[in-house]
């Protein structure tokens, strides 16, 4: 796999030439800045940009204000390889807060393993219905220890709105939801992306990730996609890496609540 290559078409298709991620919402160019744009539950942010020194400021200004005026806060996220190198610097000082860093990892569909292998006791539940969802919301909660409120909201408005867009699974063991993971399918380009994945701490070094990784790539595979990409946190990177996917960058998601504006 070419890095340089991947990554372009990377920032090409998901970035730069993104669709919205469901009917609700919309993407939207301002000048050199992609941003997509929805309800309250959806997600609010910038996809791509492409500034230098002496228009980076006022993009900035541009969208605080932009997105206050919809009482939305909003996510810019940036990338290790986005132009200008200060970047993350400059929207920390506008008052943007960073959350943890991520990498950006790809795998060739073709490359990686398909045999989702459970432990006993343990099989897959596709999430069809609402009741799926709140079992997604669950394991979200325990596994990350964040609320799930805005989540579900937003699986449940994609699964109403396309469900071709979406593939969404929870790992059983018996009738309690121990991992949960989704697909969410980019059609008209290479890329399927995997969100979500978590383990509820008490089923964790048991191989229930890595089966899920595997269920994905075979549900891309069926469906044409070429790459599978992930934002991977820490504790999922050693794991991705083992299975085949490679690092393109890292990532940092940049909040900006409304009330922070002067």
């Amino acid at each position: 796999m070419n890095h340089e290559e991947v990554r372009a078409l990377f920032d090409r298709q998901l970035r730069r030439d993104a669709r919205a991620d469901g009917r609700g919402t919309r993407v939207e160019r301002d000048g050199n800045v992609v941003r997509q744009v929805g309800a309250d539950h959806d997600w609010n942010g910038i996809l791509w940009s492409d500034l230098d020194q002496n228009t980076e400021d006022a993009a900035i200004r541009a969208q605080i204000r932009y997105f206050a005026t919809l009482g939305r806060e909003f996510e810019w996220k940036a990338y290790a390889h986005d132009r200008p190198g200060d970047l993350e610097r400059r929207l920390t000082s506008a008052g943007f807060t960073p959350e943890p860093q991520e990498a950006v990892m790809v795998a060739p569909v073709r490359d990686l393993p398909t045999d989702a292998a459970l432990p006993e006791g343990v099989h897959l539940r596709p999430v069809t219905d609402p009741a799926g969802v709140d079992l997604m919301a669950d394991v979200h909660e325990q596994a990350f220890g964040t609320s799930s409120a805005h989540l579900r909201q937003r699986l449940l408005a994609q699964l109403a709105q396309n469900s071709e867009t979406i593939s969404m699974v929870v790992a059983m063991a018996g009738d309690l939801p121990v991992c949960a993971a989704r697909m969410e399918l980019n059609p008209g380009t290479d890329f399927a992306g995997l969100w979500g994945g978590g383990t509820v701490a008490a089923w964790r070094g048991r191989g229930i990730y890595r089966a899920l990784v595997a269920h994905r790539a075979r549900t891309a595979a069926d469906l044409g996609y070429r790459y599978l990409q992930v934002d991977a946190t820490d504790q999922s990177r050693p794991i991705l890496q083992r299975l085949g996917f490679t690092v393109l960058s890292t990532t940092t998601p940049y909040i900006y609540a409304p009330h922070r504006e002067a």
